[in-house]
């Protein structure tokens, strides 16, 4: 009971083991945070630019406009056809100078790839497991549907697949040879949905990846992610897994001196030996040196990812989801849970039908 002299003995009992729930929970819910925490300052390069727009950023704010960093100005895309039409009334703010990318969220609001995430976990529900035809069913709807969502910035590999979509190519052939961050967290609800079946969680998300992202960078950053996600929910420790992977060197990816790193700042690591872009050769490095050094602190280390820049929503998303999965979904702040715009939809956690 509150108040009783056994609570004052608590910090002296032997912390009891996390639930599966918990872990599930915790990897869904970092997953969003991560990502809703950083879009105000997403793609901002210049983190004294940063700074002086937004200050340090800790909680959910909203984006503002202009963005100093925003090459939105000399973007484009035009669709061959109605099939390709993914920017709808967004279109007008494209090849214009200072637009934020995410202009017209709000506090606490999920960029688009996260939006899909949501999207997935309603198929993989449906479905009692994944389906890669239901799941394009449901993405070509969503993108080709006006209001479906309200995010500026529409990806690359987007781009990519609808002029494929659009030349009358199946869904099966339009995803594209791709190395950005941002195809990787669409992994994290299969896993997390087959995390009693490793073999179908791998095969499954690296299904789910072909669909966008091809080739052999992200091939083998999503080996990378779907065997440490699968061995942290099952309750080894991240700090732990993350070690022997690195000395293990079984995947390119680990080869770098991350515990040498630890006594840097997270601007030296993050910013001057690693790049801040997207790309899955530095971000993937730089997610696995911010979870060795915040292996235990989930808001701090999605506060430091967040103040970083450059690609810090899809680093923040994957960070989030393996920080989430190690210490639960208790781990972060309430105010962060309670205040996401739009919460995951509850994943089936019983698993696929047998």
């Amino acid at each position: 009971m509150e108040g009783t002299p056994e609570t004052s003995k608590s910090s002296n009992r032997v912390p009891q083991p996390l639930s599966d729930e918990s872990r599930c929970r915790g990897a869904l819910y970092g997953l969003l945070i991560g990502d809703a925490l950083a879009m105000p300052v997403h793609w901002y390069y210049d983190t004294l630019a940063l700074r002086r727009d937004y200050g340090r950023v800790t909680d959910y704010v909203v984006p503002k406009n202009p963005h100093p960093d925003s090459i939105l100005w000399r973007s484009s895309y035009r669709p061959l056809n109605e099939k390709g039409d993914i920017l709808h009334d967004q279109s007008e703010y494209w090849g214009k100078r200072g637009i934020h990318y995410h202009q017209f969220l709000e506090a606490g609001e999920n960029t688009l790839n996260l939006k899909l995430c949501s999207l997935l976990i309603e198929s993989l529900n449906a479905n009692r497991g994944y389906s890669s035809d239901d799941y394009l069913k449901r993405y070509i709807d969503f993108m080709t549907t006006p209001g479906s969502h309200r995010d500026t910035y529409v990806e690359e590999y987007h781009r990519h697949f609808f002029t494929n979509y659009a030349a009358g190519k199946p869904p099966y052939q339009c995803g594209v040879k791709e190395k950005h961050i941002g195809g990787l967290v669409g992994l994290v609800p299969i896993v997390v949905f087959y995390r009693h079946l490793p073999s179908r969680a791998r095969e499954a998300a690296l299904e789910h990846l072909s669909l966008t992202h091809l080739g052999q960078k992200m091939s083998m950053a999503a080996h990378l992610l779907v065997q440490l996600l699968l061995e942290v929910l099952s309750g080894k420790p991240l700090r732990e897994l993350l070690l022997q992977q690195i000395q293990n060197q079984k995947n390119p990816l680990y080869g770098f001196p991350y515990r040498q790193w630890l006594d840097e700042p997270d601007e030296t690591v993050v910013g001057r030996r690693l790049s801040t872009a997207c790309y899955v050769e530095d971000s993937v490095p730089s997610v696995l040196y911010l979870a060795l050094k915040y292996h235990d602190e989930p808001e701090q280390g999605l506060i430091a990812n967040t103040n970083l820049g450059g690609d810090n929503v899809h680093r923040g998303a994957v960070l989030g989801a393996l920080l989430g999965a190690a210490n639960g979904v208790e781990a972060f702040p309430s105010r962060w849970v309670k205040g996401l715009r739009l919460r995951p939809p509850e994943l089936d956690l019983s698993g696929p039908d047998k």
